[in-house]
């Protein structure tokens, strides 16, 4: 599905970036792979690693605030993976107006951009902070999320779909449990902070990641939210895989985090549809019947609500542990 295809990825030097660059050249004959991203030195570091691809990847420096460079980067191009944001939620709130251009404005450059330049595929990256969203990074991916979905009524008669992947934190992803966890134990804490012992969380790895992209860019009509089924943890029980002989030390929730991920609201439930590994959370706007998504799962039961802290999968602290060896700190 991917040979002989141009592919571009926003922010593509990011841990996603990077892990579905590797994965699409080593399962794929791609044409080209493009990574826009404003950090030069992040490319050079990535060029490095990839030199044995030298002849299939692109670098690009650009900004999604850019309309008219994401144009020149998206000429030829058939498929667009959109990843670039401002992530960090502490960041978001000191400085709204920025995480707004990058998140909210840039998102609109992408679809405007791929529109004009006669893309097939744009999937974009999701988070469940954007359900039911209590900081502000949360709320520019809701509307974010928004402008994907309904960039699918402005397709007329191209040949372009978008859509959405949602899911939580990456195991081992910068500002995560994980990494704060591991540099306690690395600088010799004896007490690891929880912000509130009630706490759980979806473990989510790259990989998995990556292959509900490829997911999304195989099957999606337009306008389709896809998250894949995950297992649940325990934050406690996760520090006590990482370090038993540490105490734990409850310090409080910060402000915009929430005690459990959400992925499906009950207000959702009435579009979304169950698959072996994911859910499929459907369009409520049909925009034309060549475009129109047919469901073949099952439907979820009315009052449907899928989050970490109802989950039926959990991981129990062996499996923690045995899923940490594979964990890859940013």
């Amino acid at each position: 599905m991917l040979n002989n295809k141009s592919i571009l990825i926003t922010g593509g030097t990011g841990s996603f970036g990077n892990a579905f660059t590797r994965y699409v050249l080593e399962h794929y004959e791609p044409e080209k792979i493009i990574i826009y991203s404003r950090d030069e030195f992040k490319q050079l570091i990535m060029r490095d690693n990839f030199k044995e691809y030298e002849s299939k990847l692109r670098f690009f420096i650009g900004d999604v605030r850019d309309r008219d460079r994401l144009k020149r980067a998206l000429e030829g191009v058939d498929f667009c993976i959109h990843a670039a944001a401002l992530k960090q939620v502490p960041a978001c709130e000191y400085n709204p107006a920025e995480a707004i251009k990058t998140n909210i404005n840039g998102a609109q450059n992408v679809i405007d951009a791929a529109l004009d330049m006669g893309v097939k595929k744009v999937v974009a990256l999701s988070t469940d902070k954007a359900v039911n969203p209590v900081n502000l990074y949360g709320g520019t991916k809701l509307v974010s999320d928004k402008l994907f979905i309904a960039a699918n009524a402005y397709a007329g008669k191209k040949d372009i779909c978008f859509s959405i992947v949602r899911y939580g934190n990456v195991a081992g992803s910068r500002g995560s449990v994980i990494p704060i966890f591991h540099n306690v134990i690395k600088n010799g804490g004896t007490e690891l902070p929880v912000t509130d012992c009630r706490m759980t969380r979806f473990w989510i790895s790259l990989q998995e990641g990556v292959e509900l992209v490829v997911k999304a860019l195989e099957e999606a009509k337009g306008g389709e939210t896809f998250i894949s089924k995950l297992p649940s943890f325990r934050v406690t029980d996760l520090a006590e895989a990482m370090a038993p002989e540490c105490k734990i030390k409850e310090v409080g929730i910060r402000v915009g985090e929430k005690l459990h991920e959400v992925m499906v609201t009950v207000e959702d439930a009435p579009n979304t549809y169950e698959y072996d590994k994911y859910f499929i959370i459907y369009p409520q706007m049909v925009w034309s019947d060549s475009r129109k998504a047919v469901p073949t799962g099952k439907r979820v039961p009315e009052g449907f609500y899928y989050s970490s802290g109802n989950n039926t999968e959990w991981l129990t602290v062996e499996d923690i542990r045995r899923l940490l060896k594979t964990v890859h700190f940013e």
